[in-house]
C-alpha cells in the first residue's frame, strides 16, 4: 500500500469515527423534557406560587439554552464527559421537584376552595331565602348585591383555576355575609326581646279584653307574622295573611321611610271604591299623641333630620293592583279578604298593630338561624 493510500484509508477511517462516533453534547430529548417543564410551571402559575423557584429556574434555563447553542458545546466524543449535560440534568431534577411540589400545592388549594366557595353558596341562599322572609333586602340595600357579586366572583376564579384569587374573594364574602347578618340582628333584635315580646302581648290583651267587655271588634296585626285577626266580644272571627311596607318590620320614625307603625290606634274613617286610590280602605288615627311624642323625642335628640316629617295616610286597603307586593307603610289585605274586613268594623274600632306576639315569632327564628349561619361561615 502506498504512502498516498494509507492517507486515504485513515482519512476514511477517521470519518467513520467522527460520522459513527461523535455525539451531541446534549440529548435532544433532554431540552424537549426542559422545555416541558418550562411550560409546566407557566401552568402552574409559579411566578406567583414560588417566585423564588421560578426566578432561579429562568436564570439557569436562559444561561444553559445559551451555551447549547455555541459551536463548541454542540459535539463530543462519547468517553468525554459533558458538564453542560450535567447541568442540565440537574436543573431538570431540581425544576421536576417543584412542579411535583406545585402539583401538591395546587390540589390542596383546589380541595380547599372549592369546599370554602360550595359553603358560601350555601349559606348565600340559606341567608337570602332568610332575609327574604323577613322582607330584609330593603334594609340590607346595597349589600346584598355586593354580597351576591363577590360569591360570584369566588366560583368564577375557581373555576379559572385561580384558586388564590378565588379564597381572596371568598373572604371578602364572608365577611359581607357576617355584617348582613349583624345588621338584621342590630335592627330587628327587638322582636327577639323578651320584654318587648311582653310589652306587646299586654297591648294585644287589652285590645281583646276591650273588645269583649264593650262587645265590639278590635283588630290586631303581628308584623312579624304578617297577620291581621278580627276579634268580636273578645272572640276571634277570622285572621288573614297582610303586606307590610317595603320596611315595614322597622319602627316606624318618619314619613318615607317604609316602616309599618307600631300602636293602638282608631278606624277614623271607611273609605269604599272611589275615594281611596285602592280598593277599600280603612283609614287610622296615625299619628297619634304617643307616635308625635316618639318623633319629636327622636327629632331632639338627632336620630332624624330636622327635615323630616312625621307622615299620615296610614291605612288598611285592598290592592289597587294584584301584582303590588308591599305598601309604603300600610296594612295590605287582598281584595276579597279586605271586602270581608270592610264590612266587618265601624268606624272607631280599636286598631293594635305590634311587632310579635310570641317569642317563637318568623322574625326571631330568623335571626336565629342567621346568629347560628354567621357562626358557621
Amino acid at each position: 500500500m502506498t504512502p498516498n493510500q494509507t492517507h486515504t484509508t485513515l482519512a476514511a477511517i477517521l470519518c467513520v469515527l467522527c460520522v459513527t462516533g461523535c455525539v451531541q453534547a446534549v440529548p435532544p430529548d433532554l431540552l424537549v423534557a426542559l422545555e416541558a417543564i418550562d411550560q409546566d410551571l407557566i401552568a402552574l402559575r409559579a411566578p406567583e406560587a414560588a417566585p423564588e423557584e421560578y426566578r432561579q429556574f429562568v436564570r439557569q434555563w436562559v444561561s444553559l439554552k445559551a451555551r447549547v447553542q455555541l459551536d463548541d458545546d454542540l459535539i463530543r466524543w462519547p468517553w468525554e464527559a459533558s458538564d453542560l449535560e450535567n447541568e442540565l440534568r440537574r436543573l431538570y431534577i431540581t425544576s421536576e421537584r417543584t412542579v411535583s411540589q406545585l402539583h401538591e400545592r395546587q390540589a390542596s388549594q383546589h380541595r380547599t376552595a372549592q369546599a370554602t366557595v360550595a359553603r358560601l353558596e350555601e349559606q348565600l341562599h340559606a341567608i337570602t331565602s332568610r332575609v327574604e322572609s323577613i322582607d330584609g333586602r330593603i334594609l340590607l340595600g346595597e349589600r346584598v348585591v355586593q354580597t351576591d357579586l363577590l360569591v360570584k366572583q369566588a366560583r368564577s376564579f375557581f373555576e379559572q383555576k385561580d384558586f388564590q384569587r378565588a379564597m381572596q374573594a371568598a373572604v371578602k364574602a364572608d365577611h359581607a355575609l357576617k355584617a348582613q347578618a349583624s345588621l338584621l340582628s342590630q335592627e330587628l333584635g327587638r322582636y327577639a326581646d323578651a320584654s318587648r315580646i311582653a310589652y306587646w302581648q299586654t297591648m294585644a290583651k287589652q285590645t281583646i279584653d276591650w273588645s269583649r267587655i264593650h262587645q265590639s271588634t278590635a283588630i290586631v296585626v303581628s308584623k312579624a307574622d304578617r297577620e291581621l285577626t278580627l276579634y268580636k266580644s273578645g272572640r276571634k272571627v277570622l285572621s288573614y295573611r297582610v303586606r307590610l311596607g317595603f320596611n315595614g318590620m322597622l319602627e316606624k320614625q318618619f314619613q318615607g321611610d317604609g316602616a309599618t307603625p307600631e300602636g293602638r290606634y282608631r278606624v277614623m274613617d271607611k273609605r269604599g271604591q272611589g275615594q281611596t286610590q285602592f280598593y277599600r280602605a280603612l283609614a287610622l288615627d296615625y299619628p297619634n299623641a304617643e307616635d308625635r311624642r316618639r318623633f319629636n323625642y327622636a327629632k331632639k335628640s338627632g336620630r332624624i333630620g330636622q327635615a323630616k316629617g312625621i307622615g299620615g295616610q296610614i291605612e288598611i286597603h285592598g290592592a289597587d293592583n294584584e301584582l303590588l307586593a308591599q305598601t309604603l307603610g300600610c296594612v295590605m289585605l287582598d281584595n276579597p279578604n279586605m271586602t270581608v274586613l270592610y264590612e266587618g268594623v265601624s268606624v272607631g274600632t280599636p286598631v293594635t298593630i305590634v311587632g310579635a306576639l310570641t317569642r317563637e315569632n318568623a322574625v326571631a327564628q330568623a335571626l336565629s338561624e342567621l346568629a347560628q349561619r354567621r357562626d358557621e361561615i
